[in-house]
């Protein structure tokens, strides 16, 4: 099974999902989203594809949101708008495999792809 995998090297979480995937034998490409920031496109398909709203899919207790004026009451596009300047308020990690998503908090979320 092919799943790409939303990935921060340095979070316990994105890393222990990694592993998972991987010890199951997933074929997955790993995209680094802080290096290779999603586009306001491929966000709004991950949304789509997560069945979640733009706040489900947000790290809301980081610096930068707050920074940014933003609420959990902020409208969607502001949410996705942000997401794209700031990839580090995108939840993290998030498998994808096929026409399926998972948010891997916790990581044991991601195994669903597989079956």
């Amino acid at each position: 099974m092919a799943v790409t995998l939303w990935h921060n090297p340095r979070c316990s979480k994105s890393r222990q999902a990694l592993a998972l995937l991987e010890e199951r034998g997933a074929d997955v490409s790993v995209r680094k989203y802080l290096e290779d920031a999603p586009s306001e496109a491929e966000i709004k398909a991950a949304l789509d594809t997560l069945g979640i709203t733009p706040i489900q899919m947000m790290r809301t207790k980081e610096a930068e949101f707050k920074d940014a004026g933003l609420t959990k009451d902020s409208d969607d596009s502001a949410l996705i708008a942000a997401m794209v300047a700031t990839p580090k308020l995108i939840e993290r990690p998030i498998a994808f495999a096929g026409d399926k998503a998972a948010i891997g908090r916790p990581p044991e979320n991601v195994l669903a792809l597989l079956d």
